[in-house]
């Protein structure tokens, strides 16, 4: 393995690998196709350049997870190859998109429900859609969502539309998951549980 091929995962494979397996499975016909097409090999610069925004993303959550884990600037800088004070200054400051939704004059209350990750996302929405709330925009370890007097549905795909009706798709950008929301004919619980006990359950 060179240097470059990144750290052995279980089962022999690299990270390199696996990042090569997904590309893949984005488009299964484009390993064919660049061997004859020369415009396959534009679209796999374009879903390389896709896939390399994500993992920027990926790695600002990582940043904040390790935070929220209690993990200093120091030990970020250290991973990261960078000062303290770089670090810091990089990944530290406040989410632009979090700001934005809560001070963006909306009438709808709103909270802001962090840390989420990809394994609890959708059974914290799935329990704060029973109190009315439904998420309208998201970014890395969080959903921001608005109150209604309606139950909703959250549900979560690889970029294509959910079956069935009345979908409506929460923020935009590229992103592993696309995530969707729609309101219910049941009526909102009773109660007003803080974003804390929505997380925690």
């Amino acid at each position: 393995m060179t240097p470059d091929d990144g750290p052995t995962q279980p089962g022999g494979d690299t990270l390199r690998d696996h990042l090569a397996r997904a590309l893949h499975d984005v488009d299964p016909t484009l390993s064919e196709r660049l061997t004859h097409d020369a415009d396959a090999h534009l679209e796999l610069v374009a879903l390389a350049r896709a896939a390399r925004s994500e993992t920027d993303v990926l790695l600002a959550a990582a940043v904040q997870s390790a935070r929220s884990a209690g993990c200093t600037w120091e030990q970020v800088g250290s991973v990261l190859g960078m000062t303290r004070q770089a670090a810091q200054q990089r990944y530290g400051q406040p989410d632009a998109s979090a700001t934005a939704a809560t001070t963006g004059g909306g009438s709808r209350p709103q909270l802001i429900l962090r840390p989420l990750t990809a394994f609890n996302e959708m059974s914290v929405l799935a329990r704060a859609s029973r109190y009315g709330w439904h998420s309208v925009a998201y970014g890395p370890l969080f959903h921001i969502v608005e109150r209604d007097d309606r139950q909703w549905e959250h549900t979560r795909t690889h970029g294509s539309v959910p079956s069935g009706d009345g979908w409506m798709p929460v923020g935009s950008g590229w992103a592993w998951w696309s995530y969707w929301a729609r309101p219910t004919d049941a009526p909102a619980l009773d109660g007003d549980p803080s974003a804390t006990e929505l997380v925690r359950g």
